[in-house]
């Protein structure tokens, strides 16, 4: 047993309905009179916003929103974020929407109050003094970001910078399933993979694995693996919705305390490069990255085996290999592409994508087994 700490959110909100009937209220409690609600143009579309305003106003909270919140957010959308938060005096900013509302409310919240610049809070710990009152509402199942201390900003064309300090952690997460329901079937199955491979991941994590982020992680990939196509295939299906909430919300508090590794270090060119969205750039690699890793895993996997499956019997290797099976029978069951070539992506591009990923050293050190240049172009080779 290795020495941890474990931080998370300081109060959780779970409810069909949620959002409209408690947003105000948390709010209130957090002393917010004036509120700076995080989103992007989709969520506003999409009416979504409408409830969570609502329920502001019905306790006197004044609100504004910034609507320009785009995919794997860049440097500039947070700097006109946080130009527009300074100008409308807020003392409370809510991040509405998916991973990328969220990771730039948590910026927002920490240099409106802050006299640091953006390039200071790069990496870990470096974010000081204190943050406005944060609420974070997820409308994706997936990143699990309303529970973790970090947010990932787009620092070039092909590469991103990470900010990871507790000032991070939201006052209160709200999980209403009722958000999710307009989610298209595509984007319910790649978020969906991707709290699945923090589940998984962070049980493996080789640095800071831990028993509390085990038992989060483990509960985390019973509740996704068993109500993921449900939620893909009948997207109205609220029981199955929450379900996902839940295991995306205890993914992230798992992945925050024991971290990622070669699954997203592998990931992340393929969403710099070509723009695909995080979690099926996550998918697209995970049963590769999973057979790479299998000679130091092997019981991890089993044991993940037997979370997936509770009546799985066999030996230790056939119960890993069974358990990698079925990540790959998952991905094709949710009708995700699950090779590079579908994605248009130049087989002659594959090296450039392996030196690439060995940029991501500080995923990389947290993979339970080593991986150097080479294991990671036979991986892209082995996902073409």
């Amino acid at each position: 047993m290795q020495d941890f700490s474990f931080s998370t959110v300081r109060t959780l909100i779970s409810g069909l309905g949620c959002c409209q009937k408690q947003l105000g209220i948390a709010a209130k409690s957090l002393a917010i009179t004036r509120a700076l609600v995080v989103t992007d143009k989709g969520i506003v579309a999409s009416g979504v916003i409408k409830n969570a305003l609502d329920s502001l106003r019905l306790v006197g909270i004044s609100s504004v929103v910034y609507t320009d919140v785009v995919a794997d957010p860049p440097e500039q959308v947070i700097e006109q974020a946080l130009a527009f938060a300074r100008e409308q005096n807020i003392d409370g900013v809510i991040g509405l929407g998916g991973g990328s509302s969220m990771d730039v409310a948590k910026v927002i919240a920490l240099l409106s109050y802050s006299t640091q610049s953006l390039q200071q809070v790069y990496g870990v710990g470096n974010a000081t003094g204190k943050r406005l009152p944060l609420i974070q509402v997820p409308t994706t199942a997936g990143t699990g970001s309303e529970v973790t201390p970090i947010s990932i900003i787009t620092t070039g064309q092909t590469t991103k910078q990470g900010i990871v300090s507790p000032l991070l952690l939201a006052d209160i997460a709200l999980l209403d399933a009722t958000l999710t329901v307009g989610l298209p079937a595509q984007v319910t199955a790649a978020t969906g993979i991707d709290a699945i491979v923090h589940a998984i991941e962070a049980y493996t994590s080789k640095l800071r694995k831990n028993a509390y982020s085990d038992m989060l992680a483990c509960e985390a990939l019973r509740l996704l693996s068993r109500h993921l196509v449900a939620a893909v295939e009948e997207g109205s299906n609220l029981e199955a919705r929450q379900a996902m909430l839940h295991g995306a919300m205890l993914a992230g508090q798992a992945f925050a305390n024991a971290p990622v590794a070669a699954v997203h270090a592998l990931a992340y060119p393929l969403g710099g490069h070509y723009h695909i969205a995080h979690g099926l750039s996550n998918s697209l690699v995970l049963p590769h990255v999973l057979r790479f890793n299998l000679p130091v895993a092997l019981a991890e996997y089993a044991q993940l085996a037997n979370v997936i499956n509770p009546y799985a019997r066999a030996k230790n290797i056939t119960l890993a290999e069974y358990f990698i099976e079925a990540m790959q029978t998952l991905i094709h069951a949710v009708k995700l592409p699950h090779t590079l070539r579908q994605m248009n992506i130049p087989e002659t591009d594959l090296p450039m994508l392996a030196k690439d990923a060995m940029l991501q050293q500080r995923l990389l050190i947290n993979n339970p087994r080593e991986m150097n240049e080479a294991d990671a172009l036979a991986i892209y080779q082995a996902a073409y």
